[in-house]
């Protein structure tokens, strides 16, 4: 299936390592341009080199803090400068910390909220009117399963989470007119070193080992496997593609069948 990417001009957060990696990946093999940030420089130059060793075509690296304003301008405006034009925006902030209510304190809440929901806003602010001139631009939200099912000891997620697809759905009605899609793509449990961080977390707190964790969420997803970045990174590619220019304002989950909710 030809995706019609061939040409396009991606912005993807936080690519390093993980979904943000495996996404970016997956456009260059479609032909897209790209422009990759995370806060290290020696992990974005990289990422961007074993991308050019795997795909070639154009890959620019920039270093900045998605939870920082001056940062986020920076990288869009580098992404301009190198190719004129972004026509398609994947907001990828990462994970926030694990905890309960009790254990999060004023500080935690506001990085959370900069990393997690703030930047999602300025990124789009930055990118919008440009593809509202052309008349075409996708804008895919990373979030996760939490943001339709929350999960337990991720007070900050389950609750941020929900907060960019309240944004995500009521600006997808905004801009559908202008050619621009806006959707969420929901991972579940990946293979990721998000996740490792996690199982870490909760084997200290339960005291078990990491592969009793591991066990326990393959049990309670259908499928009985974690998932792959890779098999991620396959649907957000089509959501970001000509090929779906019909689907906006959506939260869509790849999660091996784990969320139970019929919506």
């Amino acid at each position: 299936m030809n995706l019609g990417l061939n040409n396009k001009i991606a912005l993807v957060c936080a690519a390093s390592q993980g979904l943000g990696f495996a996404v970016a990946d997956e456009l260059a093999a479609e032909g897209a341009s790209l422009i990759i940030c995370s806060r290290s420089d020696a992990n974005i130059s990289k990422a961007a080199d074993a991308i050019r060793d795997r795909r070639g075509g154009g890959v620019l690296a920039v270093a900045g803090d998605l939870s920082v304003a001056a940062d986020i301008e920076r990288i869009v405006a580098a992404g301009i400068e190198k190719f004129g034009r972004i026509d398609i925006l994947v907001t990828n902030g990462g994970g926030p910390p694990a905890g309960n209510f009790d254990s999060l304190d004023a500080a935690a809440w506001e990085t959370a909220t900069r990393v997690v929901l703030t930047s999602v806003l300025y990124l789009t602010r930055l990118v919008l009117p440009g593809m509202k001139e052309r008349g075409w631009g996708r804008i895919l939200n990373i979030t996760s399963i939490a943001s339709k099912q929350p999960v337990e000891n991720l007070m900050l997620s389950n609750s941020l989470r929900a907060a960019v697809t309240g944004f995500a759905k009521t600006l997808a009605g905004e801009v559908a007119a202008d050619g621009i899609t806006v959707n969420n793509i929901l991972p579940g449990y990946t293979r990721t070193e998000r996740l490792e961080e996690l199982i870490d977390f909760l084997a200290e707190k339960e005291s078990l080992t990491a592969d009793e964790i591991k066990a326990r969420w393959s049990s309670e997803i259908p499928m009985r496997r974690l998932g792959e970045p890779t098999e991620f990174a396959a649907l957000a590619a089509f959501l970001v593609s000509e090929r779906a220019s019909y689907i906006t304002g959506s939260s869509i989950a790849v999660d091996g069948g784990w969320i139970k909710s019929l919506f």
